[in-house]
């Protein structure tokens, strides 16, 4: 799925007109019918009351969505409208339903002005905020921003149509207090760009797209480097096995991890490898682990590394296809060597790095030069902070990301509820897959695991990466639906793996 600006977008509305053809009103209608009953269908779920829906509606056309929402739902519900005296001079749409709606004589419509007193917003009520679209290029202010500010405080159940008011498509928040927070947001045909930042999730709520069949000519050719992934795209990837295939069609991993009481991650990732479709795999653990390596995974083969706990010196390499390296080893000075050591004896083989890897590879730069070119880096937010500093914001955090990936020909994955991919052709992906109970010690351990099976097998680093994070966190929803997010574990995703894929390949 492409992700497009707001600019994009409101091109994507002239074509439609232009070229469907359909008038502008006629697709104001179509969309806010889908939204209306994309909203019914929401409060039926989720089991919201509401007795009654107030609309706040600015005078351009996402004030002109409100409008005919107001109108469609005003046989099933009990509807007040508010309208915001922002543009200055109200779209020719918004006019045109304002008439339309003043025809209906059981819709309360009310101008809001700054001498005037706010509606009370009670619990068992909904707001719809339609101020501001996503056209919106500087924050609320003054008696709009008070306005947004009353909506927030209200204890109705808050939902925001397109974007949350005073929120950007394409840029950062800067004054939070001026933003409509949202329990739920509608939006329109595509996610925004800054729906995908977890940062904004404290605006946005839950959010769906809803399609309003924007002209399928234009969204195809429409020029973008930041996708969202979805089924469609992870099935193109995705390489069925021939019926006469052997385990050396598959390729041959080695993991490096562990050390004295984290064992556990070490499992954890040589474990997701086997369910991941590898054809061989082995182990570099220190040898305390070896006893527990080969009872809990006994298709993996081990190498005993020199350290009794801690890696210490690794063997030459040689035969194997992929190597991932991180879980649980610790950032003890011998382990580093042993990594340097490694990266000098110049190898090609793509690179799985997390957890302590990346931690030292903060600490030790040099490596950069020495990480063969398409390797996966997989850090969290704070591992990402040691390697490249603080980001002012999200938006600026991305650029860094994407500056990372050219410069080190590396693809980085950055974890998190909507996890970016980025690739060093300066492509973005976001993956839509996984939920919050994987938020637990041992999940990234697993998606190593992953990662360095789908290299081994010959996938390219990007697809390698795309395909496993959306299938990590396939398998943490269908574990999530059988489980629940609180009680499932990070074992719980290998276990679900082989239905996660089975999804995949239907």
């Amino acid at each position: 799925m492409k992700i497009l600006t707001a600019r994009q977008i409101r091109e994507a509305d002239a074509y439609t007109i232009a070229h469907e053809p359909i008038s502008s009103p006629e697709l104001m209608e179509r969309a806010a019918t889908a939204a209306a009953e994309a909203l019914v269908k929401h409060l039926h779920k989720k089991k919201v009351q509401a007795n009654r829906i107030h609309f706040f509606c600015g005078r351009g056309n996402n004030g002109g969505d409100g409008l005919v929402m107001a109108r469609l739902l005003s046989g099933q519900y009990e509807v007040a409208v508010w309208i915001c005296p922002v543009p200055d001079k109200p779209s020719a749409d918004f006019e045109l339903n304002m008439r339309r709606l003043q025809q209906i004589s059981n819709i309360s419509i009310q101008l809001l002005q700054p001498n005037c007193e706010l509606p009370e917003l009670l619990p068992d009520e909904v707001c719809v905020d339609c101020i501001f679209g996503s056209g919106l290029n500087r924050p609320p202010q003054g008696f709009i921003a008070k306005i947004i500010g009353h909506l927030n405080k209200g204890q109705a159940y808050r939902v925001a149509i397109d974007i949350p008011s005073g929120m950007f498509a394409d840029k950062p928040v800067l004054y939070p207090e001026t933003v409509f927070h949202a329990d739920y947001t509608i939006t329109f045909e595509l996610p925004k760009h800054s729906f995908l930042y977890d940062v904004n999730y404290s605006f946005t709520g839950e959010w769906e797209v809803v399609p309003i069949g924007l002209h399928p000519d234009f969204l195809k050719n429409a020029a973008t480097a930041t996708f969202r992934t979805d089924m469609g795209m992870i099935k193109k990837y995705y390489r069925p096995r021939g019926r006469n295939t052997h385990k050396g069609n598959f390729g041959h991993g080695l993991i490096i991890a562990g050390s004295a009481g984290k064992m556990g991650a070490a499992i954890l990732a040589a474990h997701a490898a086997i369910r991941s479709g590898i054809g061989l795999l082995t182990a570099a653990v220190p040898a305390i682990g070896l006893s527990a390596m080969q009872t809990a995974v006994p298709e993996a083969m081990c190498v005993i590394d020199a350290g009794n706990t801690i890696i210490h010196r690794l063997s030459e390499i040689k035969s194997y296809h992929s190597i991932g390296i991180g879980p649980g080893i610790g950032q003890d000075k011998m382990t580093a060597s042993a990594i340097e050591n490694l990266l000098q004896q110049n190898i090609k083989l793509p690179m799985v790095w997390d957890a302590d890897a990346l931690n030292l590879l903060a600490q030790n730069p040099r490596w950069w030069d020495m990480i063969p070119s398409g390797s996966i880096l997989t850090p969290h937010p704070k591992e990402f902070e040691r390697l490249t500093g603080i980001a002012v914001n999200d938006f600026k955090r991305h650029e860094i990301q994407l500056t990372l990936s050219k410069k080190h020909a590396c693809v980085v994955l950055l974890k998190g509820a909507n996890t970016c991919i980025t690739t060093p052709e300066g492509l973005t992906y976001f993956n839509s897959t996984g939920n919050a109970g994987m938020a637990k010690g041992g999940s990234g351990d697993v998606l190593t695991g992953i990662l360095t099976a789908l290299l081994a097998q010959g996938y390219p680093s990007d697809q390698a990466a795309i395909l496993g994070a959306f299938l990590h966190g396939l398998a943490g929803d269908i574990a999530a639906d059988e489980l629940s997010q609180e009680g499932m574990k990070a074992g719980d995703l290998i276990q679900y793996l082989p239905l996660a894929w089975r999804q995949i390949a239907s």
